[in-house]
């Protein structure tokens, strides 16, 4: 994600730097000018990153391969939109520099100000408004999208506003620039992400993402496999089949609109689908008590590349923590009817109590059957944390590892492999976060 931010920013600063300066007077004094060329330049980066963020948010299936799933462009959309939000923000401060410049350079050589007149200098007007007024409102939805404790349907309601915010946001980009850019390869990749953008824009706004990959269903069964656990099944009409590992975004109420689900179960071509749910925000929560068999539901999807297959490494290492267990709950179900296509793998299943955790037997029972896939059930009340030291006491650091779990315990994980020395590690983890 890193790379691809920083390759992004890389090629507008590119193209900012071999267009050559807007036209000024000869009088210009020189803190003027780099006051001049900060704001343009800031404001590019702002603009660029959000045009970024509101095409990636669309959903679109078709970068999937080449960044790597889903989970990766949304958190690719998320640092794209905190990113260009922080770059608005300086380009506002070097907005306000005038007054400072003022009191230490003095007004000599300040640059004038373009009066088109008519429609040009009506527009420049409005832009200015629309700019200011939008990066007020960005700031304070990034504020409301960190504070995680924000609750997530009013957040979702406010999250719809971007699409509008983006467009005044487009209307201060096209009449600001310079009007010798848009003859320059500058001005033709800032028309590209007006364009693009406020396409993306207009999809979101009318509510076509993910149309085309959308099915409706019903809830078929309920079953409460633990206490804050929900397994769902579905069964969808024209289903076209998911791969194990992968994700959907499910909508069992309109209002409440769609949360993403690992899919738990492995296709067998008769179009249903199995989640399993763990109360872990407001809505989750008490889902069990809000759903009923025969309930419409509406799947979208299927999204995701979590996909053992790409690994390049005979021996792999998978890892579960908690409710990260449902994608390998399909890839060992996948497996069942050709376990001699199992990869060699030692899969740890990491839960708080062992001895309570429902999903233990299951496991035990799809393993089984897999005599290349060696189970370990660490239960933390009684074996403690499993940790990087254990793991490359065990393995090594020939294995690829494979991870579906919480932040912290990735986090911790991989800070242990870099603390043992262990660099380059081949350490896969579904990303995905809505927020």
């Amino acid at each position: 994600m890193k790379t691809i931010l920083a390759g992004f920013l890389s090629l507008v600063t590119l193209a900012w730097a071999l267009t050559p300066p807007a036209a000024t007077d000869g009088g210009a004094a020189l803190p003027w000018i780099v006051r001049q060329e900060a704001l343009y330049l800031t404001g590019l980066w702002a603009f660029s990153l959000m045009s970024l963020a509101i095409v990636l948010a669309t959903r679109p299936a078709w970068l999937e391969r080449p960044l790597g799933g889903m989970d990766r462009i949304y958190r690719l959309h998320k640092w794209s939109g905190i990113l260009a939000i922080s770059f608005a923000a300086l380009h506002w401060l070097v907005e306000m520099s005038d007054d400072v410049i003022k009191s230490v350079f003095g007004r000599e050589g300040r640059l004038p100000k373009d009066h088109e007149g008519g429609f040009l200098e009506i527009m420049r007007d409005v832009g200015e408004e629309f700019g200011e007024w939008a990066i007020y409102a960005l700031l304070a939805m990034l504020a409301v999208t960190l504070w995680k404790r924000f609750p997530y349907r009013p957040w979702r309601s406010l999250h719809h506003a971007m699409p509008v915010l983006y467009g005044m946001l487009a209307i201060h980009a096209a009449f600001l620039a310079p009007p010798s850019y848009w003859t320059t390869a500058l001005g033709a990749l800032l028309a590209l992400f007006i364009v693009a953008g406020t396409h993306a824009g207009l999809h979101s706004l009318f509510g076509r993402i993910g149309h085309a990959r959308q099915i409706t269903g019903r809830v078929e069964s309920l079953r409460e496999q633990a206490a804050g656990v929900t397994e769902v099944r579905c069964h969808l009409d024209g289903w076209r089949g998911h791969k194990p590992g992968q994700f959907a975004f499910a909508t069992f109420d309109h209002v409440e609109g769609a949360h993403p689900f690992t899919i738990a179960s492995a296709d067998r071509g008769d179009g249903r689908v199995t989640f399993q749910i763990k109360g872990l925000g407001d809505y989750t929560r008490g889902l069990a008590s809000r759903l009923h068999p025969g309930q419409p539901v509406r799947i979208e999807g299927p999204y995701g590349r979590f996909d053992y297959h790409r690994s390049r490494k005979a021996a792999q290492i998978w890892i579960a923590g908690g409710i990260g267990v449902t994608p390998f709950l399909a890839w060992l179900e996948s497996l069942q009817e050709t376990p001699d296509a199992a990869p060699n793998a030692d899969f740890y299943y990491c839960t708080r109590e062992s001895a309570g955790d429902p999903f233990v037997a299951r496991l035990e029972s799809l393993c089984a059957a897999l005599p290349s896939i060696r189970l370990h059930v660490i239960g933390t009340d009684r074996d403690g944390p499993l940790t990087a030291l254990t793991l490359s006491e065990r393995h090594g650091a020939q294995a690829e590892i494979w991870f579906c779990g919480p932040r912290g315990f990735a986090a911790a994980l991989r800070d242990g492999y870099r603390t043992l020395g262990i660099n380059g590690l081949r350490f896969h983890q579904e990303a995905f976060e809505l927020r």
